[in-house]
């Protein structure tokens, strides 16, 4: 199937390992070209390596996204020589806020993470899409945005991005940009919070086992974990010539999450 976005200029941020990595991968077997985002240059590299290097006109900018500026920054170098066509913001997490009564400052905190940073590179990606008249932004939510267990600021944060992404979709659908949402449930990616091998989960192995047999059992009908794998090619197609009529969509992507 042609998707009709070979050679466009994708921007992933996030992109170092897990959903992130998954999406890179998956945009480069459609010849297009990538940059990549995260604070791990390491992986970075890695990640340009296996899309096919820089001879296939991916990059990657290492930078920490939360620091005051940093979003701007790095587009605005990204795009020196030419602007973003399709964006895939899937820098998100917890930061280990989990507390519902954290303070205000730390719930403003998940929210910059998870929202902020995406709203910010935004500013600056969209009016070059207005003028060509054709853009993809394509948000990576949570189904925590719907179910609301686990992290409050985490599921809240994304509760405000779907409502963000309704809202941009509805404003920038006459310019021919086409906005959506991802909405993965639990997924596994090392290091992760359903990782038995992470830090964290070693410190007492049979209760991360318990947990994690009673999360399936009772929330994902499918009784097993996603993988980024089967996350990425629903970005892709967010992004294809196949998605002009899906403005403002929110795409589960959870197992029969419960």
């Amino acid at each position: 199937m042609d998707l009709g976005i070979e050679g466009k200029r994708v921007l992933i941020t996030g992109a170092s390992q897990g959903i992130g990595k998954a999406i890179a991968l998956e945009f480069a077997k459609e010849n297009c070209r990538v940059s990549i985002i995260s604070r791990r240059k390491e992986k970075l590299e890695q990640v340009v390596e296996e899309m096919g290097g820089e001879s296939k006109g991916h990059n990657f900018y290492t930078v920490d996204l939360m620091e005051p500026g940093a979003p701007t920054k790095a587009v605005r170098y990204l795009t020196q020589s030419e602007p973003y066509e399709i964006v895939v913001h899937n820098i998100g997490g917890t930061l280990n806020v989990k507390n519902i009564l954290s303070s205000a400052e730390e719930w403003q905190k998940v929210w910059q993470y998870n929202v902020g940073i995406s709203i910010e590179i935004n500013q600056l990606l969209i009016p070059p899409m207005k003028e060509k008249k054709w853009g993809r932004i394509i948000n990576v939510s949570s189904i925590s945005a719907e179910s609301l267990r686990g992290s409050g600021p985490y599921g809240a944060a994304k509760a405000y991005l779907n409502a963000y992404t309704k809202v941009l979709a509805k404003g920038v659908a006459k310019d021919g940009i086409v906005v959506s949402a991802l909405m993965p449930g639990a997924v596994y990616g090392d290091g992760g919070p359903w990782d038995e091998n992470s830090e964290a989960n070693k410190k007492d192995p049979a209760e991360f086992q318990r947990k994690r047999s009673d999360f399936l059992r009772h929330h994902h009908a499918i009784g097993r974990l996603g993988t980024a794998e089967e996350i990425a090619p629903f970005a892709v197609f967010m992004a294809s010539k196949y998605a002009t009529f899906a403005q403002g969509s929110l795409i589960n992507i959870d197992g029969g999450t419960e």
